[in-house]
């Protein structure tokens, strides 16, 4: 007999397993990352407290700034090799975009340095990103 796959119950189920291991606190809150078939999202949040300390989203009205911004900049400079060539994809750039608002959020909320929590997704693509524009804005993990 052939069972159904539902690919979300498995991410649900790896993000289980991962956060088995990953768990924020005071002083190294958890970074952690959602994504949507548009849209992605970002939080940082204490574990220990119960409080999400920043929060973005490709949603946010400040990301049309961030996204021009780096229009005009030099794409490819600096990018790891993973994500060099989609940078002509939206979601990715808008990606990056939402990893460099996450971390000059948090780092207006006095926070340096985080722990990195994927969400069960694999680091490719609009999550890599994310993550390489958060390290790219000066956010430490």
């Amino acid at each position: 007999m052939i069972k159904k796959q539902y690919s979300n119950q498995a991410r649900l189920r790896r993000h289980q397993r991962v956060r088995k291991k990953v768990a924020g606190s005071t002083l190294r809150p958890r970074l952690s990352v959602f994504r949507s078939g548009n849209q992605i999202y970002a939080q940082v949040i204490d574990d220990s407290e119960r409080r999400t300390l920043a929060a973005a989203s490709s949603r946010d009205a400040e990301l049309a700034a961030i996204l021009g911004a780096a229009a005009t900049a030099k794409q490819d400079e600096g990018m790891p090799d993973s994500l060099k060539g989609i940078v002509s994809n939206r979601r990715v750039q808008q990606a990056r975009a939402v990893g460099q608002l996450i971390a000059q959020r948090a780092k207006a909320a006095g926070i340096e340095r985080v722990v990195f929590d994927r969400g069960g997704y694999i680091y490719h693509g609009r999550v890599a990103a994310l993550a390489f524009g958060a390290r790219e804005a000066g956010l430490d993990f």
